[in-house]
């Protein structure tokens, strides 16, 4: 089996337009097994009770950002080795810093194509 048949993904993002940009481009690649979700909080309990292998999360939403999410990610034993991309449409060095202070794994700004984004996972989980 390769891994885009056994690599499972969690897409967050408040915005269903971005979600589906990026699940689409799951799709493009091969990549059967997504969930998404549409707020940080939720994502995190849903990702505490059922890890996957690779979290791609927009940056700016309310309540919980991909940032906050990441830190929580990260302070929970069962979720801490998860893959992290954090996507975001303004991308600052300060924002970049900060996620790769919580070991954030890579990034990717909007807009973005579907090979773009296959190179930012594989740069992650390895080759597709």
């Amino acid at each position: 089996m390769s891994l885009k048949d056994s690599l499972r993904v969690m897409v967050v993002d408040d915005m269903s337009t971005s979600r589906g940009l990026i699940t689409q481009a799951l799709d493009w690649m091969g990549v059967k097994h997504y969930d998404t979700c549409n707020e940080g909080a939720k994502a995190l309990k849903q990702l505490s009770a059922s890890p996957v292998h690779l979290v791609i999360s927009d940056f700016n939403m309310p309540g919980m950002d991909g940032l906050g999410l990441l830190e929580g990610l990260r302070g929970n034993k069962s979720t801490q080795r998860i893959g992290f991309i954090l996507v975001s449409g303004r991308m600052d060095k300060e924002t970049v810093t900060r996620g790769r202070a919580l070991a954030m794994n890579n990034y990717i700004e909007k807009p973005f194509t579907p090979p773009a984004m296959k190179a930012c996972i594989e740069r992650v989980v390895g080759k597709l």
